[in-house]
């Protein structure tokens, strides 16, 4: 019997006319209603025609959870007075629960991308809702340009909503409208609300920021006390929102003797907890729950919400070369969302643990997932939709060009696309598999050579980590999860079974059933008009996989090949011989390497490790995997200021099994370089930045030498050469002139601009160079000259323009510094030889900067203009040297005095 009470209490009913006359003009509208509006669970059943009067139509609602899809699914069976599983139903990666009558099917948003790409024009399905689309993941975005490409190229009639418990509609809106005369329409649902009080809870003293995963202890410290506090000062049920399942954790274990019941409510919480925390009690509770109780699940009894201010965010975790989340600080919006679930049902309270200064320098919204996540696995469905570049998508945001970049090397190294970007044959069916195309990789060839349902057992352990207390050691976490009877074990099994099963399956087919009473669909179908066939031919099977992309190796069952024989089977499991299984360490280093080939790891001394990414790693104390000659690191992070990652878990592997896993990493060849002050040359075999054999080169290349020996001049400058006295005199002339004249003169005096013009005045000495000790034997002096303008015939002007010395009045021959900074010549000279030169000498145009010197050659004045210092200046330099120096003459006026190097009595002689 359907609750009509329960539907009438619903405020998004008032705004359910406005949308349906929407979806009937345009085919596409976006609405915006609050959480607990009803917009999940009344408007799904009215676009059904199961509530109202209108025509009866199948809908699919996508969720961007788990959680949040069963919830929905349950909430609207109880409208309608059922069961799940009849009129309503829902699909979530491996767990189905429909029939043949359902018409409103919840799913998650990676289930109805699986969908999208076997079957594209979603045949039997007439309005697809796309719920709390505001948090914008990742897969929401991806599902909302595949659905509108299809509207606009198989299914116009399809219709679309995008529900949003926020009022940033305004880009949807655009998004949605794409193709059309204005945007789509956007409908509001006005939601019911109550006064929220807002009280500041900072900590008392400073606590460290989120860093990667990790939250500081002190902080959620914190948060438990102000949990406690609400409970003193409030009354109803408190909802605490924490970053993760960890954090919940911990919280929770600081909660013990606390007058209520505590739940925790996450997206792997089982079922029951589930249940109890959407059910009303007549107890009081504490709801410690994840970002999954902003907007995707209502929460009956809340008066009090205590936010840690803390969210989880996708980020590149370049640890494990997997997208993965970071701990961040919750946006504004999150906040507004996370404070209004105290309000729902009566006024409440808000407890948000940081000041109202910080509130104000938050971000405004969340970033979208796509900015910020590894896009390997979104170019991947890009590609088998026909679109590698995704040029053509209607996205909300386009991909950042560099994250498509490395997303595209890392799909053609698994072999899943080809050079342009075309998926493989091999790519679709890892496209199929709901797993990251690394993982995916691993899935495959470690199936070629353990059989599907070890390698479906090892790849689920990495899709989702183990808890901290199985170990660092991936077969031990593996032999723990197979005896585990925790809630991660439980995850593990259906997720390895669902695996298997995947694997297990003919290529072109998937095991995830269709929406009742529609088809498959042409799994080579594209909807931008590719031809299938052609590609498909293209692809070639899983043997035109570039080299190390798959694997061939013995004892592989019949029904799932491997790839490219051009990768050796590691010898651990030659060993073995046909038809004998390899180990459970084995077979764990084998998976894990596949999956992380550029992190397998050779021991650099006990507990230390050199990755083939050059990365450095160290083991923790107590790790069973010190001795390890090679790992196969599965997680690893760094701690701020480490200089080495930490490794969370790896398994212990072979030298062939690293150098089969990582095939495409190794490199046999010449390396000739600067290192440690002088050239090395070697034959070197490496794996990425991991050093297998080396010895040395006796005669390498000229031009590795050449380019080598350039590298060290760079590096230590060249000072390397020889420099005489006049040789960097030589070079202090030429740029003199060339700061002065220009033209043609050279620049000599930056380094770097001698060291790319290195062919025009080094060669042939650079040429003939084999060491640092023959760079040394090199005349820096005459190889100058070779830079002369000696085309224009100005390089004869050399002593002219620039001269090696002056001739000052006594006729001594003073050498001239062109060294200086300031870039004014410089005339250092005793004072009395310059008696009678009225003006200053001039070079090139610049008037010499005189050093005027005592007769001991010590300094006595400094001048530019000398007919000023013999009127002005001089007088009281010979006021303060004449009687110090009284053998040497001191004339009053020194323009008419004779110029002299020597004493007076020299002078009567």
């Amino acid at each position: 019997m359907i609750r009509h009470s329960a539907l009438d209490a619903l405020p998004v009913r008032e705004a359910v006319p406005a949308l349906v006359a929407a979806l009937d003009a345009r085919g596409t509208a976006v609405l915006c209603a609050p959480p607990g509006t009803g917009k999940t669970t009344l408007v799904p059943l009215v676009l059904a025609g199961l509530v109202g009067d209108g025509p009866r139509r199948r809908v699919v609602v996508a969720e961007p959870r788990r959680i949040a899809a069963r919830a929905a699914a349950r909430r609207m069976a109880w409208l309608l007075g059922e069961g799940v599983g009849g009129s309503v139903g829902f699909t979530v990666r491996g767990e189905r629960v429909a029939g043949p009558a359902t018409v409103v099917e919840v799913v998650t948003t990676g289930v109805l991308l699986q969908r999208l790409q076997r079957d594209q024009e979603l045949s039997g399905v007439d309005v697809v809702v796309l719920d709390e689309c505001h948090e914008r993941h990742l897969d929401a975005d991806t599902v909302a340009a595949f659905l509108l490409d299809v509207r606009d190229t198989l299914r116009p009639d399809l219709r679309l909503v995008a529900a949003s418990a926020t009022t940033d509609a305004a880009g949807w809106s655009r998004v949605l409208g794409r193709g059309g005369s204005a945007d789509a329409p956007v409908v509001e649902a006005a939601g019911v609300s109550y006064p929220v009080e807002t009280v500041w809870a900072p900590p008392a003293r400073p606590v460290k920021p989120p860093h990667g995963m990790r939250v500081d202890p002190a902080q959620l410290a914190h948060v438990a006390s102000v949990v406690r506090r609400a409970l003193a000062e409030r009354s109803g049920d408190v909802l605490c929102f924490l970053p993760g399942v960890g954090e919940i954790a911990r919280v929770a274990g600081q909660l013990g003797g606390v007058d209520a019941e505590v739940l925790q409510v996450h997206g792997r919480a089982p079922a029951p907890v589930q249940e109890a925390v959407l059910t009303p009690s007549d107890h009081r509770r504490v709801i410690l729950a994840t970002a999954v109780a902003e907007s995707s699940l209502t929460v009956p009894g809340v008066r009090v919400v205590v936010d840690s201010g803390l969210a989880r965010e996708p980020r590149v975790d370049h640890a494990r070369g997997l997208g993965a989340l970071a701990t961040v600080r919750a946006s504004r919006a999150a906040g507004r969302q996370r404070a209004g679930r105290a309000g729902r049902e009566a006024p409440g309270a808000v407890y948000r643990c940081w000041t109202e200064a910080e509130d104000g320098l938050l971000p405004a919204f969340p970033a979208p997932e796509i900015r910020m996540a590894d896009l390997a696995q979104f170019a991947l469905q890009a590609a088998c939709w026909g679109d590698p570049d995704a040029a053509g998508l209607a996205l909300p945001d386009p991909p950042p060009a560099g994250a498509m970049a490395a997303a595209r090397e890392v799909l053609v190294a698994v072999g899943a696309v080809d050079a342009a970007g075309r998926p493989t044959s091999r790519g679709l069916r890892m496209a199929r598999l709901g797993l990251h195309p690394r993982l995916a990789r691993a899935l495959l060839d470690g199936a070629a050579a353990l059989g599907p349902r070890r390698a479906a057992e090892i790849v689920a352990l990495l899709s989702e980590e183990p808890p901290r207390e199985y170990a660092d050691d991936l077969a031990s976490a593996w032999r723990s999860a197979r005896r585990g009877v925790d809630a991660y074990a439980a995850r593990w099994r259906a997720e390895a079974r669902r695996l298997e099963r995947a694997v297990g399956e003919p290529a072109g087919l998937s095991p995830t059933p269709s929406l009742p009473g529609t088809g498959a669909g042409d799994p080579g179908r594209r909807s931008r008009g590719a031809a299938p066939d052609a590609r498909a031919a293209h692809a070639g099977g899983a043997g035109s996989s570039p080299a190390g992309a798959c694997m061939s190796l013995p004892g592989a069952p019949p029904h799932v090949a491997g790839g490219s024989s051009r990768n050796p089977a590691p010898a651990a499991f030659e060993e073995r011989g046909p038809g004998r299984s390899p180990g459970d360490d084995a077979a764990a280093g084998l998976v894990a390497a596949l999956a992380f080939p550029e992190r397998v790891a050779k021991a650099k001394g006990e507990a230390a490790f050199l990755m083939a990414s050059g990365t450095a790693a160290e083991l923790g104390e107590g790790s069973q995997l010190r001795r390890a000659p090679w790992l196969a690191v599965a997680v690893a992070d760094r701690l701020p200021h480490s200089a080495s990652a930490r490794v969370r878990l790896a398994a212990a592997i072979d030298e062939d099994t690293a150098l089969a896993a990582a095939a495409h990493l190794r490199t046999d060849g010449e390396e000739v370089h600067w290192e440690d002050g002088n050239l090395v040359a070697r034959a070197a075999q490496r794996l990425g930045a991991i050093e297998l054999a080396v010895r040395p080169l006796p005669d390498p290349d000229p031009a590795l030498v050449r380019a080598a020996l350039l590298d060290g001049l760079r590096a230590e400058g060249l000072g390397l050469l020889r420099w005489s006295a006049d040789a960097q005199a030589l070079r202090a002339r030429l740029g003199f002139l060339h700061r002065t004249l220009g033209g043609a003169w050279p620049d000599v005096a930056d380094d770097g601009a001698l060291l790319d013009r290195a062919g025009d005045w080094l060669e042939p000495e650079l040429s003939r160079a084999r060491r640092r000790a023959d760079l040394g034997r090199i005349d820096a002096g005459q190889a100058l000259t070779r830079l002369l303008p000696w085309a224009t015939g100005e390089a004869s002007r050399l002593d002219e323009l620039a001269p090696e010395r002056l001739e000052v009045p006594s006729g001594s021959r003073i050498r001239v510094d062109y060294s200086a900074e300031h870039g004014q010549p410089v005339l250092a000279v005793k004072l009395q030889e310059l008696f009678g030169l009225a003006e200053t000498p001039r070079i090139a145009g610049v008037p010499v900067l005189v050093h005027l010197l005592s007769p001991a050659g010590r300094p006595a004045a400094v001048t530019a203009d000398l007919a000023s210092f013999w009127q002005g200046g001089y007088r009281a330099v010979r006021a303060e040297l004449r009687g110090r120096y009284p053998k040497h003459p001191w004339p009053e006026d020194p323009s008419t005095a004779e110029p002299t190097r020597h004493t007076n009595a020299r002078l009567r002689r």
